[in-house]
């Protein structure tokens, strides 16, 4: 059986599940604790197979004078993108735009935002090595730590080698290893579609966010089942782009039920292995940069959700120049959500919130906190797609991909 056949199975038996579930209080903390562990499974294998594979990767492209230009070409291709979908995002809930949520008095208990002082911060700590021992959450030092190993083996191959053929065997045993995960990732997703399924029918019952839903579910799937596609149509040499979607479909699926981008990063791996035959190189170079700096997907549910926000505390029309200064703290904001994979469309708008018209909105964000984990799962899902393609794309240009059968994809 195909991989995204369990995935969907687990997924359409998990919302059964949740949808029959009855709806009190014991019932929503057994499910928030078993989310917490089934993110904790996906989670458990990425900090290894990460280090060690993009430790080797670096040393390949340094070794074949590559490595800069391939950090430009990914660059290039996140700053586009993060633009697109940033501002068409705008345009979209301006043309369709969504009922207003009525205000209703909260008491802001707690203050969110991106503490980018403190992510810098943390990714040079006085050991380096304890970037090892993290949590699994913020990846961005452990991708520091990988560069830097991955640079130090380009000194002496006479003393490196050794180090060198370690380090590619365990690379390549981890990977391993997180097929396992990503093989059982089936059962797993039970537990997260039950759960998100019971906060779903929540939210259904308070039909004010009714347009938002729509909104955001119909904009994300014209742009990862459409204009993705139709950008590889384009793309040269001519390739089949239902074919590429239809080899990230496990990834996808992942992503949007648990909302977080580390989880689905395992998946994502051995789907571009298994499907594409994508070189460790190119894969674990732009996953990295992606996951880190590629949080689009987030920023964009954001920056409408903001926008039905200032709708819903004044009537007054939200002028261009308004509308553009959204699209620049949300595009700001997509580099700096690294620290975010399971909140960061939340993080985001609370930071919209916070920094957008000097503080005037600074509790907004709690009237969509009953749809937090929509928000989540939309701007997680774009960003793991976005990661997908734009991994597929890069390995393509460059030549570091090998083309499978289609009977051979998992």
């Amino acid at each position: 059986m195909k991989v995204w056949i369990k995935f969907l199975i687990g997924a359409v038996l998990g919302m059964v599940i949740g949808f029959l579930l009855p709806d009190n209080e014991k019932v929503f903390q057994i499910l928030s604790w078993l989310e917490k562990l089934a993110i904790g499974i996906g989670r458990y294998s990425v900090i290894p197979v990460l280090v060690f594979s993009l430790t080797v990767a670096v040393y390949e492209l340094r070794m074949d004078e590559q490595f800069w230009s391939m950090i430009f070409k990914n660059f290039i291709f996140i700053v586009a993108a993060s633009a697109f979908v940033i501002f068409s995002g705008i345009v979209a809930t301006m043309i369709f735009s969504p009922g207003r949520i009525p205000i209703e008095t909260v008491e802001q208990l707690e203050v969110l935002g991106l503490n980018v002082g403190d992510n810098i911060l943390a990714i040079f700590p006085h050991n380096m090595l304890s970037v090892l021992s993290t949590n699994g959450a913020y990846l961005f030092p452990v991708c520091v730590f990988a560069f830097f190993l991955g640079m130090g083996l380009n000194y002496d191959r006479n003393y490196s080698k050794p180090v060198i053929s370690l380090v590619d065997s365990l690379s390549r045993i981890f990977y391993h290893v997180v097929s396992f995960f990503s093989e059982i990732l089936g059962f797993v997703l039970i537990v997260l579609a039950a759960f998100w399924a019971v906060r779903f029918s929540d939210i259904l019952q308070a039909k004010v966010y009714r347009d938002l839903i729509i909104l955001l579910g119909a904009f994300s799937v014209v742009l990862c089942f459409g204009i993705m596609p139709l950008f590889l149509y384009l793309l040269k040499p001519k390739t089949n782009p239902w074919r590429v979607l239809y080899g990230f479909l496990g990834p996808a699926i992942t992503a949007f039920f648990s909302g977080d981008v580390n989880f689905a990063i395992p998946v994502l791996m051995s789907h571009s292995k298994e499907n594409f035959g994508i070189r460790r190189r190119s894969s674990a170079l732009s996953m990295t940069l992606f996951t880190t700096f590629c949080r689009c997907g987030s920023a964009m549910v954001a920056a409408a959700a903001f926008i039905v926000i200032i709708k819903s505390y004044s009537y007054l029309r939200i002028g261009t120049l308004d509308l553009f200064t959204i699209g620049i703290f949300a595009f700001g904001i997509s580099f700096v959500l690294a620290r975010n994979p399971g909140d960061g469309a939340f993080i985001a708008l609370a930071a919209l919130c916070l920094s957008y018209g000097g503080g005037e909105y600074r509790a907004g964000y709690l009237i969509l906190k009953p749809m937090a984990f929509y928000l989540i799962a939309i701007g997680a899902f774009i960003d793991v797609m976005l990661n997908a393609f734009g991994t597929y794309v890069i390995a393509r240009m460059n030549g570091f991909i090998e083309e499978k059968n289609l009977v051979h994809f998992i």
